[in-house]
């Protein structure tokens, strides 16, 4: 005997709401500007062969997004990013790897460290600036530039600290 449920209730509500269309877009955005990257000739070669082949992704711009050009302690990058201090370490340890920073002992506390770009990191930042410039240029073409003017008035606001 079949089972009779009660009337379920329109939850098309779920696939369009503002937090899953700002996760589709940010994903989207962030996907456009590795592939960018990749295709940088600008970017060392190691690291474009790593985003062309997915082993760079989104989180890994958290640390190029976040960290400052005077570089940061990883508990300050991680509350920046919004990130775990365990989870920004591991990131970091990855890009410490493919030289993108560096740590260094922390001239104000000697138990600390200091997450810092090397050079190659500061190529990457480059290539990121490049990377984000066309594709908001590519976001613009798309939806036209008042729209885009508008999402992005409407985006430093709602997320704007109080």
């Amino acid at each position: 005997m079949p089972i009779l449920l009660p009337h379920l209730p329109d939850d098309s509500w779920r696939l369009t709401h503002l937090g899953r269309l700002l996760g589709h877009a940010m994903r989207r955005f962030d996907a456009r500007v590795l592939q960018l990257m990749a295709q940088d000739a600008l970017v060392p070669l190691a690291l474009s062969h790593l985003a062309e082949r997915d082993q760079v992704s989104a989180a890994h711009i958290h640390i190029t997004r976040h960290l400052s050009l005077a570089g940061d302690r990883l508990v300050d990058l991680a509350a920046r990013a919004g990130m775990s201090k365990q989870a920004m370490a591991q990131l970091v340890d990855q890009c410490e790897a493919w030289n993108l920073v560096t740590r260094e002992r922390d001239p104000r506390d000697a138990r600390a460290r200091t997450v810092r770009f090397t050079e190659t990191g500061l190529l990457w930042l480059q290539a990121f600036e490049r990377a984000v410039t066309q594709a908001e240029d590519e976001f613009r073409a798309e939806v036209g530039e008042q729209v885009a003017t508008v999402v992005k008035l409407g985006l430093e606001v709602y997320g704007a600290d109080s």
